[in-house]
């Protein structure tokens, strides 16, 4: 199935997110109760509130998207070619741009949307932010009544599982097991508020971000048994 599929028919995307706001005392009194009644279980007695809140991230309630980025093959003069480029700054906007890209160039039926643990988390992530800021979801993002082989989306970590639904393998580990290079050379999600709050660097972010793109096409071309992208074959625009 997957080697019927056409490359230049899929939306390679990852996110990076932060927290909201930079600190839990910047929370309306609301929000800070909402935030501990939320983490109550994963907390447990280890954690504050306060403490925990560097994770907020996670959550599409109390966190935001910072960029995200997307790759997608092309052929050029009979050559292939991968192009990455990356929405980032202002939420609102870039979710904007992002919605505008699905809606212009990737809304037709034999068009797929892939990422890492994209169903789990980027997806739902994108679509709860679009809510909250009254952004039109796009049909390729808007699940709501579709039937399972509806979904026009693959997500790396589903295919890797072939059924085993309690497995989890994280990005790093997949390249690593299947000799793709490595996207984790720099930064890893942990430290992205930090680099987004403390460093102002979304640039950095953006890079890291890309790095996942590509890795997941990686792995794609490697499920199907074709050759890795080369250096000269990738392209930011």
């Amino acid at each position: 199935m997957l080697n019927a599929i056409q490359l230049e028919n899929i939306l390679f995307l990852d996110i990076e997110t932060v927290p909201e706001s930079e600190n839990f005392s910047d929370l309306d009194q609301d929000f800070q109760e909402l935030f501990a009644h939320k983490t109550q279980y994963q907390r447990k007695e280890e954690f504050t509130p306060e403490e925990f809140y560097e994770r907020a991230g996670i959550w599409a309630e109390f966190g935001k998207i910072v960029c995200i980025s997307v790759g997608y093959f092309t052929q050029k003069q009979g050559e292939r070619q991968f192009r990455v480029t990356t929405f980032q700054g202002d939420e609102e906007r870039l979710l904007i741009e992002f919605s505008n890209l699905i809606n212009n160039h990737f809304s037709l039926p034999q068009h797929l949307m892939c990422g890492h643990n994209v169903k789990e988390f980027d997806f739902p992530f994108i679509a709860r932010r679009m809510l909250i800021h009254g952004i039109k979801i796009p049909a390729k993002l808007n699940l709501m009544g579709k039937k399972p082989w509806e979904v026009p989306h693959l997500d790396t970590l589903e295919l890797w599982k072939f059924g085993d639904y309690k497995h989890f393998t994280s990005l790093k580990l997949l390249t690593k097991v299947l000799g793709v290079p490595s996207p984790k050379d720099d930064i890893d999600g942990s430290e992205v508020a930090n680099v987004f709050y403390k460093e102002n660097d979304i640039d950095r972010i953006a890079t890291y971000c890309e790095k996942d793109v590509i890795a997941v096409a990686q792995i794609i071309l490697k499920l199907r048994f074709q050759k890795l992208l080369s250096d000269d074959e990738i392209l930011k625009v």
